[in-house]
């Protein structure tokens, strides 16, 4: 049985403790009307915060600590999706939770599980799945693999045994598991800090099923999305069907895609089209390259650049610039510097 901690509430929701996760939820977001509001009595709400975490009891009916509602809006990048925007002081509350979890759940889980964890990314991600193309024999195949609607899919009474497995704490739990509920009977909201560490632990054991039982060496994971290298074709077929089991039977969840293909065409992964010896971003991210140097909108191509620095896609959309739009050179750094160094 894994090591079981105690006493965790207590840690999370001390003064010095609720200071520090309101300095990080502000961060980059100071103009922000609702933080504004909140830091305008800031030793106020830290005080009102803490006497209501501390009287919090989840068997009360109407706990002396509840999140607020959510604002909802939609977001179509990269697919259409509704993000649940929780209040201000409830950010507070996940990132003094965040701060203490994370570090106890991050050394249960494999390296090679790239999303949203600190140190982590696409580009890491991206280039560990270069890495094991390389690595791979010839004739090899990869096995590509996409959980449908895994967000919305989670079931919170399993989530709630994995959370239970590392925290003894009652209350903690409980409280978690209130920022993990929706309005569906099964999913947890998108928006929350605390989903994106709980989508982290909810597939732990996807990982260690496929490193520990199926013993694959070569395996990378982003969020629902993960690719198996250097397999046979029929060892590829048997893991797709072993995961799939898997993941029905022990995590309620199913597939949406999955991709058999030889080793040498490559791999479509977190944004990337990548080979053994080179790599491009996705056509889509063209298109909004496209649409961003039409308006002249520097935020935006900044972004895109910064993400194709390290594919042969960069010195394409440097040529596109110079041609194009020229009179934005000044006001993009990125082309500047690289072009000079």
């Amino acid at each position: 049985m894994p090591k079981r901690h105690a006493n965790l509430y207590e840690e999370c929701f001390t003064m010095e403790a609720l200071f520090e996760a309101y300095y990080r939820a502000r961060a980059g977001k100071r103009e922000k009307y609702s933080v504004m509001e909140f830091e305008r009595e800031l030793g106020a709400n830290i005080v009102q915060l803490k006497a209501e975490l501390d009287a919090y009891d989840p068997s009360d009916s109407d706990p002396s600590y509840q999140p607020q509602p959510y604002r909802r809006f939609m977001v179509t990048e990269p697919k259409p999706r509704e993000i649940a925007a929780p209040a201000f002081r409830d950010v507070v509350v996940q990132h003094a939770i965040y701060a203490v979890i994370y570090p106890l759940f991050d050394k249960t889980f494999i390296h090679d599980s790239y999303g949203c964890r600190v140190g982590k990314g696409t580009h890491r991600a991206n280039d560990q799945a270069q890495r094991f193309l390389r690595q791979c024999p010839d004739g090899s195949y990869t096995l590509q693999l996409d959980i449908r609607r895994f967000y919305y899919r989670i079931r919170r009474g399993i989530l709630q045994r994995l959370l239970e497995r590392k925290i003894k704490d009652r209350r903690l739990v409980a409280l978690i598991m209130m920022f993990a509920e929706s309005d569906s009977r099964f999913g947890v909201p998108i928006g929350n800090l605390l989903s994106q560490l709980l989508a982290l632990i909810y597939l732990n054991p996807l990982d260690h099923y496929v490193k520990r039982v199926l013993k694959i060496k070569r395996y990378v994971r982003y969020v629902d999305d993960f690719i198996l290298f250097g397999l046979s074709r029929e060892r590829a077929c048997q893991c797709r069907r072993m995961i799939e089991q898997f993941l029905r039977d022990t995590l309620g969840l199913e597939l949406s895609r999955w991709t058999v293909a030889p080793a040498s065409r490559g791999v479509n992964f977190v944004g990337f089209r990548t080979w053994r010896r080179t790599r491009y971003v996705r056509k889509h991210s063209l298109y909004r390259f496209s649409k961003s140097l039409k308006r002249g909108d520097v935020a935006s191509l900044t972004s895109i650049m910064g993400n194709a620095l390290r594919t042969a896609t960069f010195a394409h959309l440097c040529r596109r610039i110079a041609n194009e739009r020229p009179d934005l050179i000044p006001r993009l750094p990125l082309y500047r510097e690289v072009k000079h160094a």
